[in-house]
Order: C-alpha cells, then structure tokens, then sequence
C-alpha cells in the first residue's frame, strides 16, 4: 500500500506540525537516525506538534495498514524509530518541560531529549535518573527501564514515574498511573512503546545539585589490576558512586598522556552524587593505583550527562550481559577482547555496576535483570562498512566469553534484535505473558509492532 495525496487531505486539515514526504525539502534531515546503519525510507514523516496531531497521525497510521513507527529521540539501536514505506510518528517537537521545584516534579513532553530535561530540572538543584548520554530520549529509555549514572542512588527511570499520558492504537488518550490503569502503567515500566505513544510524562525529583565526575586513564596493559579493584571497590561502595569501567580509545583531553590520546586505553569514570571532597575520599581505593592521566571535578548533573556524549553519524552495533559474579577469570576474559576493538574510534567496552536502589526499586515490573550485580555492555561505533562484521562478531564474543556466569537477562535499550528467546529473555517468561496481556487490551492488532515487540495474547 502507499499514501497518495487523497490519503493525506483529512488530516492535513487540522494538523499543527508537518507532514513530509520524500519529495519534500528537508526529508533525509527528517529520516536521519542516531545508528548510520539504518537507511530506511517511510512513506510519511508526520511530525507531531501536539497530542491532537498524534491521535490524528495514529488514525492514518490505522487506516492506511502501513507500518509505523515512533520516533522520540531517534536512539534505536536497532533504527526502530524509522521504517520503509511506512508513517514515522516524529514526537521531536512534542518537547517542552515544566518542573514544580515546591513538588519536586517534572513534566516531560513525549519527544523531549534527555538534554531538555536535565536543563529544566537544572536550575532547581534537582534531578532524576537520566540516560548516559544528553541525546537519548526521555520517552523511549523510560520504557525500557532507564538506566543511568543515578540510578544507584535514585534507582531507574521507569521506578521514577508518577504518570503517563498515552494515546493508544484506537486514538484514545489515556493516564496511567498508581491510581489509574494500573495494569497499564504496570506495563510501561520496561515494556517499551508496546501499548501506545507516551505524549507526556510525570516524574519523581530529588535533589541534587552538585555530582562530581573522575575520569582516570591507565595504558591497557595494566586494565587487569585496575579491573580487580574497581570490582573490589564497587561491592562496599556508597549509592552515591556510579560510573563504569570503560576500555575506549584515547581521548585528546590535556589530562590524557600523550602515548594514550588516539590508543587504546582502560578508564575508569566515577560518579558522585555530591562534593569534589567527598568523592576523592570515597574513591581513594581506585586513586591509590596512581592513574597515568585524571580529571576529577564538580559540576551540574546536566553537565555530566553531556561530557560522554556519543557522536551521531557512525554505524553502531551494541549488546549486553548480566551478571551476578565477576570472578578474576571473567576479568581476564574481559580485558581480552579489549584489543578487539576498533581504535581509533567512539567504540567502548564497558562495565556498568548495577546494586543500590536498582536492586532495592520495586520488583513487580517486567524487567528481568534488576538484581543483577554487572552489565557488560559493548558499545560499538565505526565508520567504516567494511569493519561491519568485525565490530558485530567483538560484541558477540565478549558475550560468549561471559555467558558461565550470565544470569540469561537482556535489556533491550542496551540491544538491537536478537532473536525471540532474548527478547522474552529481556522481560521474564511470565512477565512476557502478562505484558501480551495488556497488549491485547490496548493494541490488539498490533500496530505499534516496530519495537522489542510483545504479541498481543490471543484469546
């Protein structure tokens, strides 16, 4: 099927933002997505200036039987936000945020960046569990979960939620909340955009009005040692430590020694939720292995979570694997496939220390791997298509080195597609069921399927 401008005569009457085509100026801006893997054409960019637009671009979607996707941040891995010759539902302008400092809430438009809402809380001294990056959208990394540098103190970003504003596959708007559609919000607490288009959010904020971030750089040769401590360190270190293990390449930073800048290098970044002081005091364990280049310094968290920010433009391809235990074997293996990287590139391979209020956050939702100690997390990015099936078979193999000690849980923001059993593996068996479920109830025929797509449960 194909839209024709027949098609398009309705809802051009009434829509407030801008519907483009691929004749239209500005369509390959329009369709460009964070992974330049995914080059994919849709019939239609509609996007969305409010939540009328929305259930109006829903209606067509509905209607015309094309595929659809959502598109938030355009963060997708996976390029689930874009489809061929399909309607890309663009949330971008839908972006606004409004904070209540007296409350300590804010909401959150549904096509807001991280960066939107780390800028507005900013000014109040206040935060909430945001992605590692200010580029990622608040709407897609919430549902999923949302895992970040406060998340030990703070717990996830789906744990954060007071309410969402939801407009389902039968152009219904709906709220969903503790009090509200409970088996729905239950839903969106790591079951993605599998129910509806989240058009707003209401989150829970706490004060925090100064982080303190280290980044300590080591030659690659010593990552072992500097592994083993950062482990030791982590299994008795305060909520207000987050950070990771990150081998990456070399940044050309004046605090990086001149041998390292472009070269593979093992780092260790630390997050503080507090003072310089408190964090060199807390993290005195990891500085007594005299790093060869540090930085260590205080800011706004909304400054934090732009220092790391990942290039747009390159071909990514990402995974994950959780784990309970990292015994000295798994840091061998670990340290290992370092050296498989692509360097010089933005590629990392990372270690994430989960515990704290990620484990202590509320159990009863659709997330498998909250109790999981680590998350080894490689994170490619190269320009190169030839490096294609490289940069792939490094992240699988890091996963087939680990998998002794894997607990089998998937986090499907970390990941692109991976099969049905990842997939189910992401949410739990029984979570899988009961989220096809409520699947059934509000999206029985599965349009919003361009996602870790859950199957609405047949009767």
């Amino acid at each position: 099927m194909t839209l024709s401008d027949a098609d398009l005569d309705g809802i051009r009457q009434t829509f407030a933002g801008e519907l483009i085509r691929a004749e239209d100026t500005g369509y390959d801006d329009a369709r460009a997505i964070f992974n330049s893997m995914i080059d994919k054409r849709p019939a239609l960019i509609a996007q969305c200036a409010g939540v009328e637009d929305v259930r109006a671009a829903v209606e067509l979607a509905r209607t015309s039987g094309l595929p659809t996707a959502v598109r938030g941040g355009g963060h997708s891995v996976a390029g689930k936000s874009l489809c061929d010759d399909g309607i890309v539902i663009d949330l971008r302008r839908m972006n606004s945020v409004s904070i209540d400092p007296e409350a300590r809430t804010a909401t959150v438009g549904g096509g807001a960046t991280m960066s939107d809402l780390d800028r507005g809380t900013e000014p109040h001294g206040l935060a909430t569990t945001g992605g590692r990056v200010s580029t990622t959208g608040v709407g897609g990394f919430t549902l999923g979960g949302g895992a970040g540098w406060l998340d030990r103190k703070l717990g996830l970003a789906c744990d954060r939620m007071l309410s969402v504003e939801l407009v389902t596959a039968d152009g219904r708007v709906v709220t969903a909340s503790e009090d509200d559609n409970q088996e729905l919000f239950w839903a969106l607490h790591g079951g993605g955009g599998n129910f509806g288009i989240a058009t707003s959010f209401k989150f829970r904020l706490d004060p925090v009005p100064v982080v303190t971030a280290a980044l300590l750089v080591w030659p690659p040769e010593a990552g072992r040692e500097v592994m083993r401590r950062y482990r030791d360190f982590l299994e008795t270190a305060p909520d207000e430590v987050g950070g990771g293990l990150i081998y990456l390449t070399g940044p050309e930073e004046e605090f990086v020694p001149e041998g390292l800048v472009n070269k593979l290098a093992c780092a260790v970044l630390v997050t503080y939720a507090g003072e310089e002081s408190e964090a060199r005091e807390v993290m005195r364990p990891i500085l007594d292995l005299k790093p060869a280049g540090q930085m260590i310094e205080s800011m706004p968290y909304a400054e934090l979570q732009c220092m790391l920010d990942d290039p747009p433009g390159y071909r990514n391809y990402w995974s994950a694997e959780y784990l309970d235990d990292f015994p000295d074997e798994a840091v061998d293996l670990f340290c290992a496939r370092a050296t498989d990287m692509i360097v010089p590139s933005p590629s990392q391979h990372v270690l994430f220390p989960q515990g704290g209020a990620v484990g202590r956050g509320d159990g009863d939702i659709p997330i498998s791997w909250k109790g999981a100690s680590w998350v080894v997390h490689p994170f490619g990015l190269w320009e190169d298509p030839d490096d294609d099936e490289r940069a792939r078979q490094w992240a699988k193999d890091i996963r087939a080195d680990l998998q002794r000690w894997a607990t089998g849980a998937a986090y499907h923001n970390f990941m692109g597609d991976e099969g049905q059993d990842r997939l189910v593996a992401g949410f739990g068996r029984e979570n899988y069921d009961r989220l096809a479920r409520v699947k059934a109830e509000y999206d029985p025929d599965n349009l919003f399927r361009l996602n870790p797509n859950v199957e609405p449960a047949r009767a």
